[in-house]
């Protein structure tokens, strides 16, 4: 399925969840406070249909649960106004998302009847530690494990992992990385975390049992595993949390909450990358960055930090950035001059 299918997301909040864990209210996360129904997701699907551009796909999402622990009738109920739709030509795919430890053989031929092309997979850590402190009930093992049956399965495998859990490090998320590429995902999503109202995280970090994993904190660890990624062929397709109403107006209290941290990251890996190539500048340089299409923003950061960083720490007395048009890649060339 196309990047650029358009998503038409159905939640089930803390449906066939087995588990509180400590960092979700998926009610508030997502901003819809009860379950979808079968008709929900007709309506959905039917509407949706009717303004299609030529061309256009539509893939449908079961989010915010745990969809194959819910009950199998539930399940089925769902899947087949899914099915519907599909065979009636209003959606092009279906996919869900669900926990690890949800997941075998049978559970996959249901999904396979239904027509589910696409399965996601909670893993968040590869850390056992981090995994029970965070509450998730599943081992990494589990992961692997769940990941090797989708797969062999013939599904899109897609793994979602969290950087600042209880527990976690910077070290550690980047072997969390490290772990899920070797499972050869078609794609992932970094969700950093982010305190919530009402759940169990909350509570820990007012009374300090939990330090809070800033948006610094993530912009920082996710330009480590961000390129690792990337090396691998591995897209990230989402990189934090989607901004909502219900989170921007209060419910995200703290934490790795913004609006445009993919860009911070990616800003930050431009950054990162731009270090490496001055280690050979001498103090006094004028420094010309050159990069691809569309990349100037990144390069030079939000209100020109990374300008200010590089210009401090190499002391040049000089640096701008110049886009190339024709090209597409992000840091074409260095010229620095003495």
């Amino acid at each position: 399925m196309s990047a650029r299918a358009q998503i038409l997301p159905v939640f089930v909040p803390h449906l066939g969840c087995m588990h509180a864990c400590v960092f979700c209210n998926q009610r508030r996360i997502s901003g819809a406070q009860s379950p979808a129904k079968p008709e929900d997701v007709k309506n959905l699907t039917t509407q949706s249909a009717a303004f299609l551009p030529q061309g256009g796909k539509r893939q449908l999402a079961f989010y915010g649960g745990s969809f194959t622990a819910i009950p199998e009738k539930e399940q089925e109920a769902l899947l087949s106004a899914a099915k519907e739709a599909l065979d009636r030509g209003e959606i092009d795919a279906i996919r869900l998302s669900t926990r690890p430890d949800a997941i075998d053989d049978a559970v996959l031929a249901r999904l396979r009847r239904y027509g589910v092309g696409t399965v996601e997979l909670g893993a968040q850590s590869m850390d056992d530690g981090v995994l029970r402190q965070s509450g998730r009930g599943h081992t990494a093992a589990d992961v692997e494990r769940a990941s090797a049956l989708v797969r062999t399965a013939g599904f899109e495998l897609i793994l979602q992992m969290m950087t600042g859990l209880p527990g976690s490090d910077d070290e550690k998320d980047v072997e969390t990385a490290r772990r899920l590429i070797a499972l050869k995902p078609d794609g992932v999503r970094v969700y950093p975390t982010v305190i919530v109202k009402d759940t169990p995280l909350y509570d820990m970090w007012r009374s300090g049992a939990y330090r809070e994993h800033t948006v610094e904190d993530a912009v920082r660890v996710c330009a480590m595993i961000a390129p690792l990624f990337e090396a691998a062929g591995i897209p990230i397709i989402r990189l934090g949390l989607n901004p909502t109403e219900e989170l921007s107006g209060g419910a995200a209290v703290a934490g790795a909450y913004h609006p445009a941290l993919g860009e911070l990251v990616k800003s930050r890996v431009l950054l990162n990358k731009a270090r490496a190539l001055l280690q050979t500048a001498v103090p006094g340089s004028r420094v010309t960055i050159t990069v691809g299409r569309g990349k100037t923003s990144q390069m030079t950061g939000q209100k020109r930090e990374n300008l200010r960083r590089l210009t401090e720490e190499f002391r040049l007395a000089g640096l701008r950035v110049r886009e190339n048009p024709a090209e597409s890649g992000e840091i074409l060339g260095v010229s620095i001059e003495k």
